[in-house]
């Protein structure tokens, strides 16, 4: 994939509300995306270093993946 869709300063809440595939993505990571049925808060980035994930760009690109795949959009609105 040319172009980033989903970057390290986006939330975790919309990027889990847009493709809820990429939970699984998180997961993998090591990164926990939903705490008692809610998105966890913060941006990937900022829960990629409080997880301590060593790879951002590895992450980036698998959770890219599985958007394009699942055919989300980024320009809907949240609320």
């Amino acid at each position: 994939m040319d172009e980033t869709r989903i970057t390290p300063d986006m939330t975790i809440e919309e990027v889990v509300v847009r493709y809820p595939d990429t939970v699984s993505v998180f997961f993998r990571h090591g990164i926990p995306a939903i705490s008692c049925g809610a998105p966890i808060w913060g941006t990937i980035r900022e829960n990629a270093e409080k997880y301590g994930v060593k790879d951002l760009e590895a992450l980036l690109r698998d959770l890219n993946e599985v958007a394009g795949k699942s055919g989300g959009t980024l320009d809907v609105k949240l609320g």
